[in-house]
């Protein structure tokens, strides 16, 4: 809707609106009743403050409440009150209608959080003319409130579809470097499952809550995926070697990581400003072999030094490996690898990330069965 289109909305106000009036004396309720109805208005009346409640509560609901605040029982007070702890009646604007002429009376009305405040006897044009003025601030506010629903709705939707891109663009990236390598099969995405279960299991470890807290842990799975990107730049006749490689070539094959970090670093000077997820991924590409006793590569740090998304990232794709079948290895039973991972406690795995996998193995292993290589 425009802004003229708006305007003209707001200021046709609906002649049927539904005005709820609350008084204990008939009088009163007969003279406001009559005088409303005959300005085109739909009229609802309670005599006390709990049948006010119940008629407020009602669909339709009223879209203006007039309040009379001496009453038996509950006074208007009280019922503003509690029409304001409850969802569905804390938005209906409420006028007071009262004999109390003292201005600290009106202050605690308003305070207290009445739309108006109208002093007996009432003049029916007054009336009239604060019933209009509330109705139409009313409508504003729905208006407001409906436009903000729509364009929450449309920036959930945009946010949505670039997340969906997000993730392709990274699966399509990933699996540059498994046509380079098909023998590593649903390797991504097993990887990935074990980054997020090591992580949501480590973040409520003293060491880790600063840092595994979401968005970063989402941001940390939707990353893992790239952990290899840099194997794209290495020679077939290393990468595809049916054997055990040479020094000289298992220098070539390390260099990976850092051509995977150095493509994303390329990748984040064409925008304008930092992505999260691709600084992550630039930390796993580069550092996801390095050891907690500082012998990986390329630049050998140890310990905390290492990034926490490195980290677990380098368990969980030296498990896959393990378990794996590869040209050069037939796969090692599961039993097999726990031993394995156990026995790099503190030399190449942190040790409480080696703790969270080994207290949960089950869980890791029915990863690998449910995404496990067919054919």
């Amino acid at each position: 809707m425009n802004e003229i289109s708006a305007a003209s909305s707001l200021a046709s106000l609906p002649s049927n609106s539904l005005l709820l009036i609350v008084d204990d004396m008939p009088e009163n309720l007969s003279m406001l009743g009559e005088l409303l109805q005959d300005a085109g208005y739909r009229v609802r009346v309670a005599n006390s403050g709990r049948l006010a409640l119940r008629h407020a509560a009602q669909e339709p609901r009223p879209d203006l409440i007039l309040l009379d605040v001496m009453m038996p029982g509950m006074d208007g007070y009280e019922v503003l009150r509690r029409l304001r702890q409850q969802p569905a009646t804390r938005d209906i604007p409420v006028i007071f209608l009262t004999a109390l002429d003292d201005a600290r009376d009106e202050e605690r009305g308003l305070e207290t959080g009445a739309a108006d405040y109208i002093a007996k006897p009432v003049r029916p044009a007054v009336v009239l003319a604060r019933v209009r003025s509330q109705l139409l601030v009313k409508q504003a506010q729905d208006w407001l409130r409906n436009e903000n629903s729509v364009l929450e709705a449309e920036v959930a939707r945009r946010m949505g579809e670039n997340e969906q891109i997000q993730a392709v663009s990274i699966r399509a990236l990933a699996h540059l470097a498994e046509i380079r390598d098909p023998e590593t099969g649903n390797h991504i995405l097993r990887t990935q499952n074990y980054v997020r279960l090591l992580a949501t299991l480590l973040a409520g470890h003293p060491r880790f809550t600063g840092t595994l807290v979401e968005p970063y842990l989402e941001m940390l799975v939707r990353s893992a995926p790239l952990h290899d990107i840099g194997k794209v730049g290495v020679p077939d006749n290393i990468l595809l070697k049916p054997g055990p490689l040479a020094p000289e070539e298992w220098v070539i094959m390390k260099t990976h990581a850092r051509l995977g970090s150095d493509a994303i670093d390329l990748a984040e000077r064409d925008i304008e400003r930092p992505v999260e997820f691709l600084s992550l991924a630039k930390e796993i590409a580069h550092w996801h072999h390095e050891r907690w006793d500082g012998s990986g590569y390329p630049d050998g740090l140890a310990g905390d030094a290492i990034p926490v998304s490195a980290r677990i990232m380098a368990l969980a794709d030296v498990f896959d490996a393990i378990i794996s079948p590869r040209v050069y290895k037939p796969p090692i039973p599961l039993e097999d690898a726990v031993a394995i991972i156990a026995a790099e406690r503190g030399r190449q795995f942190d040790p409480d990330v080696t703790e969270a996998f080994l207290s949960n193995f089950s869980a890791f292993a029915a990863i690998a069965e449910t995404h496990r290589d067919h054919g």
